[in-house]
């Protein structure tokens, strides 16, 4: 039996921050400037106060207080307010790694995907950011034009598993 429960988050502000110019420096300025490093690729990190979850090479999303970030960057990136663009779903309980293999093409049911990471994948058609909260979370960040379907799919996926 699958059991898992989707859940809309509610809104929040959320940035890209991309690097494009001197990534050795900015991880420098970022380091000095909040007490930890970038995170990894397929990693988060932070503090109570600032997230960051890195999907691509020089790409992380940002939650929290981004106020240093700008100065961080300088010219070497820009920081940039997706939160209208993007909703943020926590899929919860101990089905959620076999629902997001339904429509999907990312191996959630890897126990090397644990707390912490992160993966950016094609879910039914959807691109959607995964962060794994904990053992028994991971939240999704959907784009909005295709939100309410992918919940719909993923509604009805969770049934047919819990058959």
């Amino acid at each position: 039996m699958t059991e898992v429960t989707i859940t809309t988050l509610p809104a929040a502000p959320l940035h890209v921050f991309e690097i494009w110019g001197n990534a050795a420096s900015v991880a420098k300025r970022f380091k000095a400037a909040t007490g930890f490093a970038l995170p990894a690729t397929g990693r988060s990190g932070g503090n109570d106060a600032l997230r960051l979850i890195r999907f691509e090479p020089t790409v992380w999303l940002v939650e929290g207080d981004i106020s240093a970030l700008g100065d961080v960057l300088a010219d070497d990136g820009a920081l940039t307010a997706i939160s209208g663009g993007v909703v943020h779903m926590r899929l919860s309980g101990p089905g959620w790694r076999t629902l997001l293999m339904e429509g999907g093409v990312f191996d959630a049911e890897s126990p090397a995907f644990a707390a912490g990471c992160s993966a950016a994948t094609i879910i039914d058609h959807v691109n959607v950011r995964l962060h794994v909260v904990s053992d028994d979370a991971c939240d999704a960040y959907v784009p909005l034009s295709f939100s309410q379907g992918l919940r719909h799919f993923w509604k009805q996926a969770a049934g047919i598993l819990a058959g």
